[in-house]
């Protein structure tokens, strides 16, 4: 069972609900009026969600340069919401907080069957532990979705989530055609994954938006990576974006909108949506640097800036995001 996350589909249809919205005459505004379209809520569907303690192993596959796997390393890093002498609070807005909006949605849980009380918000605490590296492509530069999730079965110990993520040279099953990531679990052990790809020399315009010229919708400048790494930063989206939709629904049968083959989930129900009055084409009212240029919105580990996804509240019924 897999889920995927789609720029390209996310664009498609928020350009043409643009370019309709402006032709609206008066006529046209009473008939909108008639035919609301549907409110984005996500349900519960009776599963299990991913709480407490949080492994995580990492598989590179492909070569990466060091400061790549530092940026998102420190993007994993920053997810904790427990500081240690090592990790340091973040300035505000940080990751963590965006990460403890996730917690929120253990409160709609019933007691029964899960045992979960109806207010517990238990952390959801992120550890990285091992990783392997494949930059030898022992499976080659083209990889299918059976592969991927080959590769994070071998990879899991002890129940640890895995992810996969690929370089910019290896081309994955319905990369940029259809997602630009994905989560699922294994058909034997179930065991949870999440895959990732680098999309700047393959789709950046789909896959790497806000920060490379999009290729659906309206035009407008990109923003300047915040880590100043195209294709790192906007692998930072992608991972955050299947990781709060793996916290949430992680075998399909968690917090959901629409069909459970093609849900919307805690990020996709928010999508072109980083800070306060986005609309499409438009990411919305965000941070910059003073020196690099670079656009943000959350405060990680070791001085890194970050540029997250807007996520669905669900004690709000709507989108949220950091500023």
């Amino acid at each position: 069972m897999g889920f995927s996350f789609s720029v390209k589909g996310a664009f498609s249809l928020l350009a043409l609900l643009f370019l309709t919205s402006l032709n609206l005459c008066s006529a046209t505004r009473k008939l909108a009026a008639l035919v609301n379209p549907q409110p984005t809520v996500l349900s519960y569907h009776n599963g299990p969600l991913l709480i407490g303690n949080l492994s995580m192993n990492i598989v590179w596959y492909g070569k990466f340069s060091l400061v790549q796997r530092s940026i998102l390393l420190d993007f994993l890093h920053s997810l904790d919401t427990t500081p240690t002498p090592y990790l340091k609070t973040s300035p505000k807005p940080s990751i963590s907080s965006w990460w403890k909006t996730l917690q929120s949605y253990q409160t709609l849980i019933p007691k029964k069957p899960h045992k979960i009380s109806r207010n517990a918000q238990n952390p959801i605490a992120v550890k990285v532990q091992k990783q392997t590296l494949h930059e030898s492509y022992s499976l080659g530069r083209f990889l299918t979705r059976a592969q991927i999730s080959g590769l994070a079965e071998k990879a899991s110990r002890h129940g640890a989530m895995v992810i996969v993520i690929t370089a910019e040279d290896v081309a994955v099953e319905g990369f940029c055609m259809s997602s630009c990531a994905h989560h699922g679990s294994t058909r034997t052990s179930k065991v949870v994954y999440v895959w990732i790809g680098n999309s700047v020399s393959q789709c950046p315009g789909q896959c790497a938006w806000p920060f490379h010229q999009p290729v659906y919708g309206p035009q407008s400048p990109p923003l300047v990576a915040p880590n100043g790494d195209v294709g790192a930063d906007g692998m930072v989206i992608s991972l955050a974006s299947v990781l709060a939709a793996t916290v949430t629904n992680p075998y399909g049968t968690g917090f959901f909108q629409g069909p459970a083959s093609a849900p919307l989930e805690a990020v996709s129900a928010c999508p072109g949506a980083y800070g306060s009055g986005a609309y499409p084409g438009y990411a919305g009212k965000v941070l910059v640097d003073p020196t690099t240029g670079g656009s943000y919105n959350a405060h990680g580990v070791n001085g890194r800036k970050f540029l997250l996804p807007a996520l669905w509240d669900p004690l709000t019924s709507a989108c949220s995001t950091l500023v």
